[in-house]
């Protein structure tokens, strides 16, 4: 009798180390976070950037889809919709908030004091409202800021340096963006320090884009700037296509217009910025604190220039601009 108690024992103890075993391998593989991705943009828009922006994870160990999920909320150029995509993410509980630019950062924050949030923006984090200093930010906001105050400046000399006998150039900014009226006060100085007339124009809408063009065209404009804003760079395509149609030579903000045929651009390298903002997406996953984190200042800028749209205008670059490029695409 000892003997068959002795085996039921054992028996029962085997049973209750079966059922044991899959329960700590569970306790184990925790549930991969769940981080939400909020962005004016669309996915086709914003490619180089995603991959940027997954490249800062995976240098601090994250993959998405083995050890993280991500939640995208994409509203194009719908920003009034941002409010609504930055509520549902946090309903869905999601344990962090990436927010790509300034409306989708100032939508995430009226809509969550508690979930971190990083962000990728060309404001001023404390003017904003943002963080509270740059060095030590309080709340739950932190993330990546770049430098976009001195950009016009630099964008007005560079295309005068491309077309010194430009005498009249477009302008053309957002309405709906929060830096525009520091961007044409920018515009403005910059034009009458070169002795240049600055014509403004502004869209916040894809018809609102055709009718400015075609305004800046009827003012024969010789050249054309196009103001940094992440509506516009939805809308690549659509000002490449109106610049060409027109013969308007014209600078951007960002590489990926000249990639697409745009003949010029000078920025911040916003993919090197995405990078910067994953990373530290990473580093608050792995338990730091938006508090510890002070708000990088991306300072990486770029000049890439397009020589087939440069011959198909009739421009010729000079040496000394081709000497400064970072890129030259043929």
């Amino acid at each position: 009798m000892a003997i068959e108690i002795g085996r039921r024992q054992f028996i029962s103890a085997l049973g209750g180390a079966t059922v044991a075993w899959p329960l700590a391998a569970h306790a184990q593989q925790p549930a991969m976070p769940v981080i939400g991705f909020l962005s004016y943009a669309s996915p086709d828009a914003f490619g180089a950037r995603l991959r940027a922006f997954r490249q800062g994870l995976k240098e601090i160990g994250y993959i998405e889809g083995q050890n993280l999920t991500m939640e995208y909320r994409w509203v194009g150029e719908n920003y009034d919709r941002l409010p609504e995509a930055a509520a549902d993410l946090v309903q869905r509980r999601v344990v962090l908030i990436f927010a790509a630019g300034t409306p989708a950062t100032l939508a995430a924050k009226a809509a969550t004091a508690t979930i971190p949030i990083v962000f990728n923006t060309g404001g001023d984090p404390v003017r904003l409202g943002l963080v509270s200093s740059m060095n030590r930010p309080s709340g739950n906001v932190t993330g990546v800021a770049f430098i976009i105050s001195e950009l016009v400046t630099k964008q007005f000399s560079l295309l005068h340096n491309l077309l010194p006998k430009a005498s009249v150039v477009g302008f053309l900014t957002n309405p709906a963006n929060s830096q525009t009226e520091s961007q044409i006060r920018d515009a403005a100085a910059a034009a009458q320090t070169l002795g240049i007339q600055v014509i403004m124009q502004r869209a916040s809408s894809t018809p609102e884009i055709e009718t400015a063009l075609a305004n800046l065209v009827q003012q024969r404009v010789e050249a054309l700037i196009v103001g940094a804003d992440g509506f516009f760079s939805a809308r690549r395509d659509q000002l490449i296509a109106l610049a060409s149609r027109y013969s308007i030579p014209a600078i951007y903000d960002l590489r990926e217009f000249v990639e697409a045929g745009g003949l010029m651009s000078y920025g911040t390298s916003i993919t090197d910025a995405l990078r910067q903002a994953g990373v530290y997406v990473g580093r608050i996953l792995k338990g730091e604190k938006t508090t510890d984190l002070p708000v990088i200042q991306s300072t990486k800028f770029e000049l890439v220039l397009n020589l087939k749209t440069a011959k198909a205008l009739d421009i010729r670059i000079s040496d000394n601009l081709l000497s400064i490029a970072d890129e030259v695409i043929e």
